[in-house]
């Protein structure tokens, strides 16, 4: 069974380098992976590691239970969720989603100009969950010690192999 730190240092490894390839801070993403998947050990589906819903580009998806805010009301709901064949399918879906994906459209074009990560995490978190709290989850778990130190051991790892 995989620790805690073995799912941390897998997802940093594919954060930090899609961050050098997209500029996607590997702090959101490993911070979103986190919150959505409880740190790697329970992804939606088979892959889904972000809780992505499912949209047309998806080819593959599955029905979860999950709780949503609406009117400020916590409600249970089956929904369908994408699901990919691996970690790295879903950290490239998930890349494309704040890059390239229309709802996050003016916060990239803002974080591009400004690479200010907290408001990334807040007009990001706006649009991605309904939890009225979730950008403050976010937050906290992207600047947490140990998020820190699995990003800088995968930005050594990718030094050396260079």
């Amino acid at each position: 069974m995989e620790t805690l730190e073995t799912r941390l240092s897998e997802v940093a490894r594919i954060a930090v380098r899609l961050e050098q390839e997209t500029g996607c801070p590997a702090q959101l993403m490993i911070a979103q992976w986190a919150i959505e998947s409880a740190w790697g050990a329970k992804p939606v589906g088979h892959a889904n590691y972000f809780g992505i819903k499912k949209a047309a580009r998806h080819d593959m998806c599955c029905t979860f239970t999950t709780r949503e805010v609406i009117n400020g009301a916590s409600k249970i709901m089956d929904l369908e969720f994408a699901d990919y064949t691996s970690l790295l399918d879903s950290c490239n879906d998930y890349v494309w989603l704040i890059t390239q994906g229309s709802l996050y459209k003016e916060a990239w074009a803002q974080y591009q100009v400004t690479h200010d990560l907290r408001s990334l995490i807040a007009a990001v978190a706006a649009a991605y969950a309904t939890d009225p709290h979730y950008a403050t989850m976010v937050s906290l778990v992207a600047y947490e010690k140990n998020v820190a130190e699995a990003i800088m051991a995968a930005r050594q790892e990718a030094s050396r192999a260079v």
